[in-house]
């Protein structure tokens, strides 16, 4: 068959228009009224942006770093060597020291404000960490009904380890509320979760506590004090809540902190083989990065 040209138009008839639609542009595709109608969806916020949790965390924070006088206070009082009546005063000149009386002493600069000497922990040190603590919780504290006894145990456990640090003590003001705290508020937790996750708790607050406490029975100052096992109450319950694997990591950093420290001593010759080390301190971190770990 021989290929021809375009139809000639017929005389007296209209040429009707071409009614294929037009070709979209190059390298565009074709877009039908509904989508041109539809408006494009807003831009995603980020996860955990402007919510409850980062709200929550804030007022936390600012909670936190309202009750550092507190905190300072704490260990002013009760770090005195055993027997002795709490401090009320300053050393110096005897002036009084409290909330009624707060500034400067349970301020940052800690001086006696009679006689500037120096009252409690170092200057800055109990701020410092109140605040190191306060930003861990908000980037990275864990989100569930546990929070609260974290921060519960937290407002008592750091004066009770800056005690510690001074005169080798934990009171039992400062570790039994914490730990009595500590397991009411997981109780209330459990309320909202798996039941198991408290009975885990109180199975390995006891635990642990009563393993401390045979060693400082059994071994002497060669074992753990009586404070560390009122301590370990709390931290077992904390660790223990997040399973037997969490448990047993924060006890490993524990000892893995106190064996490092230890060595480090010895080598630079700042303490013997016979040297005591309060553990409390490495209590405190060792349970802390296990739950910011496993939260």
């Amino acid at each position: 068959m021989a290929l021809t040209g375009p139809p000639e138009a017929v005389p007296g008839r209209e040429d009707q228009p071409d009614r294929r639609p037009a070709p979209p542009p190059s390298g565009g595709t074709t877009e039908t009224p509904a989508q041109r109608a539809t408006p494009a969806p807003p831009p995603e916020r980020p996860a955990g942006h402007d919510t409850p949790v980062v709200r929550a965390r804030v007022s936390t924070v600012l909670a936190i770093l309202a009750v550092s006088p507190l905190m300072r206070l704490a260990a002013l009082r009760y770090a005195v060597p055993p027997g002795l009546p709490s401090r009320t005063g300053c050393d110096a000149c005897g002036a009084p020291v409290g909330l009624t009386r707060p500034w400067p002493a349970l301020g940052p600069a800690a001086r006696c404000g009679h006689c500037r000497a120096r009252v409690g922990p170092p200057p800055g040190t109990v701020e410092l960490i109140v605040l190191a603590t306060a930003v861990l919780l908000v980037f990275a504290g864990p989100s569930d009904g546990a929070l609260p006894a974290l921060i519960w145990w937290l407002g008592w456990t750091i004066p009770a380890i800056l005690v510690d640090l001074a005169v080798h003590r934990l009171p039992d003001r400062l570790t039994l509320p914490a730990a009595a705290g500590t397991w009411l508020l997981l109780g209330v937790a459990a309320l909202d979760a798996d039941p198991g996750h408290w009975l885990r708790a109180v199975l390995g607050g006891s635990g642990l506590a009563l393993f401390f406490a045979s060693t400082a029975l059994l071994l002497g100052r060669r074992g753990f004090g009586l404070g560390d096992a009122k301590l370990a109450l709390s931290v077992g319950a904390l660790l223990g809540w997040y399973g037997w694997p969490v448990l047993l990591f924060g006890l490993l950093l524990t000892f893995a902190l106190s064996a490092l420290v230890s060595l480090g001593l010895l080598a630079a010759r700042r303490a013997t083989w016979s040297t005591h080390l309060p553990f409390g301190p490495f209590l405190l971190l060792g349970t802390t990065a296990a739950l910011l770990l496993a939260a």
